[in-house]
């Protein structure tokens, strides 16, 4: 099992000085990371909206240690915003936003995060669009929830995002769903203990089909984030069972990853969203990527040796 393993080696600086300084690694990095910057940015996300997908993005960075820093997170996506703006692209470009990043983790940290987050939706707000929050390691989702909750007394569009391996995450589905809340539902790439996540490939996968078929049965938005084949027509069965039009729920996959994939489901009519990360700050999404599937780890490698 290499998972772990990766993630373990995300949360080592040694790792990080090794892999950043690998001369292939930002070759392969632009698979999953398509820019640095807003600028880099701006031309992806018409090029995709061209192709009738549709976008979260997400301005990589973790590990704030400051409030300065939570205070630079919000401005970079107040930036965005202003930038998606003129591309008038409503709901098709929202963003996703980790509340570690706004200082969750500091002291104080909840209402940190809440305060630097608030003015993101609001700003999003303005332009037609939302925000969805990210899940991070179990210790940090009572505060996540808490805030996703105060922001949709005034926001009741902003997401959040629940994970099939945590053992909580059923009873999270099912209040989410009586709640008409936006929930994008993923397997989970964070490294957590057997006390707390179901370690098992296929436990996993029938945590999956369970907890979104509560979100279909439900009042809310499914938003069906997998990249796995099966799970994905699974999904398009529990929609079909509850009576779900097309519009009622949406894939999200990761950009880089099974591109194709991307365009067949939205030639076919259904809401796809590309979730596309930039920025400088990238080994640790980065490094999630590598874990979540073998086949990154295996093209990472064979870049490392073909290229190196």
């Amino acid at each position: 099992m290499l998972g772990p393993v990766i993630l373990a080696a995300s949360r080592s600086d040694r790792m990080r000085r090794l892999i950043s300084a690998a001369p292939v690694t930002k070759q392969v990095v632009d698979r999953f990371i398509p820019g640095e910057d807003v600028d880099d940015i701006v031309p992806v996300v018409r090029d995709l909206a061209d192709n009738g997908l549709e976008l979260t993005m997400d301005v990589v960075g973790e590990d704030i240690t400051n409030p300065a820093q939570a205070a630079a997170a919000r401005d970079a996506y107040l930036e965005l915003v202003d930038r998606l703006k003129p591309l008038e692209l409503g709901t098709r470009a929202e963003m996703s936003v980790k509340l570690s990043m706004f200082g969750q983790a500091l002291e104080g940290g909840h209402e940190l995060a809440l305060s630097n987050v608030r003015p993101v939706v609001e700003a999003a707000a303005e332009i037609g669009t939302t925000v969805t929050l990210d899940a991070e390691d179990h210790t940090t989702l009572d505060s996540m929830f808490a805030i996703h909750e105060e922001l949709r007394k005034d926001f009741p569009q902003t997401g959040c995002v629940i994970q099939a391996y945590l053992f909580r995450t059923g009873a999270d589905a099912r209040r989410l769903a009586e709640s008409g809340s936006r929930v994008r539902l993923v397997k989970g790439a964070y490294k957590e203990p057997a006390s707390v996540a179901y370690q098992d490939k296929h436990e996993i996968d029938r945590a999956y089909v369970r907890i979104l078929r509560t979100l279909m049965e439900g009042t809310g938005y499914p938003m069906i984030g997998s990249h796995d084949p099966r799970l994905i027509a699974i999904g398009q069965e529990l929609a079909h069972q509850a009576g779900r039009k097309l519009d009622e729920y949406e894939f999200q996959m990761l950009y880089g990853i099974r591109t194709d994939e991307h365009l067949r489901l939205a030639a076919e009519g259904h809401r796809m969203r590309v979730y596309t990360a930039y920025g400088t700050d990238w080994y640790g999404y980065f490094m999630r990527r590598l874990a979540e599937k073998p086949a990154n780890l295996r093209f990472f490698a064979r870049s490392m040796l073909t290229k190196g």
